[in-house]
């Protein structure tokens, strides 16, 4: 006898990790991180659980998996300028990618990240370095540094972004806090209060790469 209902219902795509990475980010934008699980991936992907950690072994690697996916979106080639302002490029394109997307930007302060896009960055970065004149070995680490900061710095922003009214709030807060300290208790911050919570967050970021690229230079590898 022909089973007509199976002949009727279509077939499902094949499963990949690639499809099961893209179905998290969709998720992810639609709805948030915290509606991706491996059992709303199963019901999106019409199979079970199970099925899943065939292509990724903990949600721990979806996530660096989905980071590694939007790390595609770096720029890693501008065009314009000396290696130092094409580096800089690099660097914020990365942190605006992070920064636009805060939940799995927090996955990169706590993760190993191994993946292609990953790798593609690194190598972007240490070639523009070695480019600058920096000896290889304190180009090998100033990358760990560079990509620290500009990752902390986008998960702070990026965070904040995620709560604009609460970040404005305790921003106002710490700026009064601090404009309303006690000169005899903190002489200091008293004296210079402009000097602590003034530019934008783009200029710090600058101003941090900058620091860090001219301790690079000069501080030997020990």
């Amino acid at each position: 006898m022909v089973d007509y209902n199976r002949r009727e219902r279509p077939s499902k795509p094949a499963l990949t990790r690639a499809g099961i990475v893209a179905t998290a980010l969709a998720v992810m934008r639609a709805e948030g991180m915290d509606k991706v699980t491996m059992r709303r991936l199963a019901k999106e992907l019409d199979t079970g659980p199970a099925s899943l950690y065939v292509y990724v072994t903990d949600t721990q690697e979806l996530h660096a998996a989905m980071l590694d996916e939007l790390l595609g979106e770096v720029d890693l080639d501008p065009a314009d300028g000396d290696w130092r302002a094409r580096l800089w490029q690099v660097l914020d394109s990365y942190r605006q990618v992070l920064h636009d997307n805060p939940s799995l930007a927090r996955v990169a302060l706590v993760s190993r990240l191994s993946g292609q896009n990953y790798l593609a960055m690194v190598e972007a970065v240490f070639r523009l370095l070695l480019d600058g004149g920096m000896a290889a070995p304190q180009a090998g680490w100033a990358i760990d540094l560079l990509l620290l900061v500009a990752t902390a710095s986008a998960v702070e922003h990026g965070t904040r972004t995620e709560h604009p009214e609460a970040s404005a709030a305790d921003h106002d807060l710490l700026a009064r806090t601090i404009e309303e300290v006690s000169a005899d208790t903190y002489p200091t911050i008293a004296a210079h209060t402009t000097e602590l919570i003034s530019g934008a967050p783009g200029t710090r970021a600058r101003w941090m790469f900058d620091v860090l690229l001219a301790g690079a230079f000069e501080i030997p590898i020990p």
